[in-house]
């Protein structure tokens, strides 16, 4: 193991299928990688290929390409630190004595 190793990320590509839905009911894109690849705080997933457009009221899954890139063991730490910190905002709440005018 090297000295860098705590600072450096490293990526693979793997196959992934995009499900894209757009009707009154529904309006949603998801990617699903092959080999049940597990995403942690900090990685981030290119997928590649052209824009998906869908006509309106339908349903469409595509195969494609991402290419994962795994946060470093830093990189993770500093992710999970700013999460709790964006969680903790969430909590911040005040209650008025008075009425509100």
């Amino acid at each position: 193991m090297t000295a860098f190793s705590f600072l450096t990320a490293s990526s693979f590509e793997t196959p992934c299928t995009i499900t894209v839905e757009q009707s009154p009911e529904h309006f949603h894109a998801h990617v699903e990688l092959a080999d049940e690849v597990i995403i942690q705080p900090g990685d981030k997933v290119r997928v590649h290929g052209a824009p998906i457009q869908i006509p309106f009221g339908t349903r469409q899954v595509f195969e494609r390409r991402a290419t994962v890139t795994r946060a470093s063991p830093l990189m993770r730490g500093l992710t999970k630190v700013a999460a709790y910190f964006d969680l903790a905002e969430l909590y911040e709440v005040s209650f008025n004595a008075g009425r509100i005018k």
